[in-house]
């Protein structure tokens, strides 16, 4: 079964295995919307970080029980503004249209309006047609390499980075440490400089990393650390990429560390 995974520590989540829980009780001082959607104890998934894993993993939406399932058309090389987002048909049939626009109607009359059938209520206008053959060429691809080798491909990559890292003195590693909950991300803290100082160091080792909260400051305050160093594995990537990862930590410890 696939997974989203988390942006900041790369863990894999089981959306399936937290089927029932409760939603989150709002925080102090503000009021729960009620959503006219949704029955009593019936929990909304929406998974947006998928980093690739929805083609990787072959996630099955009706196997975990989601309501909705989203996932970003760049994580898998297709091109930036695209993606795709399922909805279990009983909502999208009794939402509203959240847009106007040409083929979205079904009729319209100084009366009243009526909406077209699904998929067609949601996609008002013009649709990003280059776009989207853009993400179908990418997944194309994505198949023609053969998503069980990439897969595998990753994991022996984070594996192996996560064993790298581990051996650098002063470095935190983030997020579970058994490789088969890991997506291709190795995050991490070093008590001797800044993920900022570090990001710019690295660039000049022609080592391209992120530096920052990465779309989750409650992650990082969970962990304590204001910020970390992100690194990314694909399929495009080899173990002389982490070696050169590794130098270039080097350097930022000959450079911060005293």
């Amino acid at each position: 079964m696939g997974a989203p995974a988390g942006s900041a520590n790369g863990l894999l989540f089981d959306v399936g295995a937290h089927r029932g829980v409760p939603p989150r009780r709002p925080s102090p001082g503000r009021k729960a919307l009620p959503d006219p959607l949704l029955q009593p104890q019936q929990v909304l998934e929406l998974a947006l970080q998928l980093v690739g894993f929805l083609l990787e993993q072959r996630v099955d939406v009706r196997a975990i029980g989601c309501d909705f399932y989203a996932f970003s058309g760049h994580k898998v090389y297709g091109p930036s503004a695209t993606g795709a987002l399922y909805g279990r048909e009983a909502l999208l049939a009794a939402m509203p249209p959240w847009q106007g626009g040409g083929d979205m109607i079904a009729s319209v009359s100084f009366e009243k309006s009526t909406w077209n059938e699904l998929p067609y209520k949601f996609e008002a206008g013009t649709p990003n047609i280059a776009g989207t053959i853009g993400l179908g060429a990418a997944a194309d691809y994505l198949s023609a390499v053969g998503m069980d080798w990439v897969a595998r491909h990753d994991e022996e990559l984070i594996a192996y980075g996560m064993k790298r890292l581990h051996e650098q003195p002063g470095l935190r590693l983030l997020g579970p440490q058994d490789p088969k909950r890991h997506a291709g991300v190795l995050s991490f803290w070093l008590d001797f400089a800044h993920p900022h100082d570090i990001a710019q160091v690295m660039d000049t080792e022609a080592v391209c990393v992120r530096a920052g909260h990465h779309c989750a400051m409650p992650v990082n305050e969970r962990f304590g650390v204001p910020a970390t160093t992100r690194a990314s594995v694909y399929l495009y990537n080899t173990q002389a990429d982490l070696e050169a990862m590794v130098g270039a930590i080097e350097k930022v410890r000959r450079l911060f560390s005293r």
